[in-house]
Parts: structure tokens; C-alpha cells; sequence
């Protein structure tokens, strides 16, 4: 191959590797029990892009976050976080990959209410190995740039919407691949959740990561750019869904 090959080829190859998804679940089968709740499900989410994935109570989309967290090992397939099969690794492999990559958001925020929004987004930076100093000037800066005061108020003592952005900081503090949300905004009133989830859904081209939400809310799983339902333990566009999008 002549040199204008080989790069051409190099070029091709490179192009290719930026196209991977930075989340690909791939044949992900998992019973719980008599009960089927993933049936070689599919499903790929690229970095900037965000998908929203919907489906009645016990349909599985918790099973889902469990398997591409690693929390749950699956019969059959694989998940792909940032180039590597999760379901491959070992407990400390897989924990070292999780904070690297791998950003989450639950629907009360679980963040520890002695500690302020600073304490509590740093925290997760040292947990990665950043040394202090940075930790906290990472985290201050972070908190300032998605409006969110970082005063020394308890967490205890702010609104829920405060917390969740918070807690959006915080997924966000090691610079994730993945971000994945449960119920980002179920425990919010309406103005709150409004605000949580202009935020959430800015994410993905702001940062370069890709954004999975799992939701009962369809009018938060709208602002995604796709719209997936869990039907039957497969992974289905909403118009095919349906009645199955709850």
C-alpha cells in the first residue's frame, strides 16, 4: 500500500473510532426470576446525543440502568461504556471504569445533607483520585457554570431543585463519557422540573457525553433526541410503542 494509502486508511480508521457510541448495548438479555425483562435489547447512544427511554412500572427500565452501570450482570450480551464491555470486568476493574467514565443522577438527588453543594460535588472528584485543591476549585467552578449557588449552606436546607442541579454537578465532575439519570425530575414540581431538565438535556452537547434518561414523564422524555419504549424486553421508537409509553 503506498503511503497516500495507508494514510487515507489511518484517516478512515480514526473517523470510524470517533463515530463509536459512547454507550452500546448490544443482544442484553436479563431475567429476574420467571420474569423476562430484557430481550436482547438494543441500543446505542453517541456522544452530544441524548435518549430517553420510557414504559410501564416493572417493564424493566430500571433493569436497564442496573446492567449499563454494571450493578447487574446479564444472561446474554454485552454493554459498551467508552470502548470497553463492562460485563467483562472484575469488581475493581469495573469500579475504576465506572468513575472514569460513567456519571449518574437519581430521582432524590442522594446527595449527603451535612455536607454543602461544594463538599458534595468534590467529593466524588476525590473519590477519583483528584487531588484536593483541584477537587474543589473544579467543583466551584462546575456549580457556577450550571447556576447553582455554592454557598456553605447545608443541603439539607436548599430546595429540590437545587439539589438535583447539584447532583447534575456532581455526575459531571470527572468528565463522564456516560450520564446516565432515573427519574431526574419525578420528585420536583413543575417549575423545578422545567429548570432540572433544560439543564439535563444541555449536557450532552455541552460537555460531549451521552445522556440516557429514564422516565414516566413523556413531556421531559420529548426534549430527547430520541424517544425509546421498553415494550415486550425490547427497546422500540415511541411512535411504534403504542400504548406501551407511560
Amino acid at each position: 500500500m503506498s503511503d497516500q494509502g495507508a494514510a487515507v486508511t489511518a484517516r478512515s480508521r480514526s473517523a470510524e473510532k470517533t463515530r463509536d457510541p459512547s454507550l452500546a448495548v448490544h443482544g442484553l438479555s436479563c431475567r429476574v426470576g420467571d420474569r423476562q425483562l430484557l430481550a436482547r435489547a438494543e441500543l446505542e447512544v453517541a456522544a452530544s446525543e441524548s435518549v430517553a427511554v420510557m414504559g410501564p412500572s416493572g417493564s424493566g427500565k430500571s433493569t436497564l440502568l442496573a446492567c449499563a452501570l454494571g450493578l447487574v450482570k446479564p444472561q446474554e450480551g454485552s454493554v459498551r461504556v467508552a470502548g470497553t464491555d463492562i460485563t467483562t470486568l472484575g469488581r475493581r476493574g469495573l469500579a475504576r471504569h465506572r468513575r472514569r467514565h460513567m456519571g449518574v443522577v437519581f430521582q432524590f438527588g442522594e446527595l449527603l445533607p451535612e455536607l454543602t453543594l461544594v463538599e458534595n460535588v468534590a467529593l466524588a472528584a476525590l473519590l477519583a483520585g483528584v487531588p484536593h485543591a483541584e477537587a474543589y476549585a473544579d467543583a466551584e467552578s462546575l456549580l457556577a457554570e450550571l447556576g447553582v449557588p455554592g454557598d456553605l449552606t447545608p443541603t439539607s436546607q436548599l430546595s429540590g431543585g437545587e439539589r438535583q442541579r447539584a447532583a447534575v454537578a456532581r455526575a459531571l465532575i470527572n468528565k463522564p463519557a456516560v450520564l446516565l439519570a432515573d427519574e431526574p425530575t419525578g420528585a420536583l414540581d413543575t417549575r423545578n422540573r422545567d429548570s432540572v431538565a433544560e439543564l439535563l438535556f444541555s449536557v450532552p452537547r455541552r460537555w460531549s457525553c451521552a445522556l440516557l434518561v429514564v422516565t414516566h414523564d413523556i413531556e421531559i422524555a420529548h426534549r430527547a433526541d430520541r424517544c425509546l419504549v421498553l415494550s415486550d424486553g425490547k427497546l422500540v421508537p415511541a411512535g411504534e410503542a403504542g400504548g406501551e409509553a407511560e
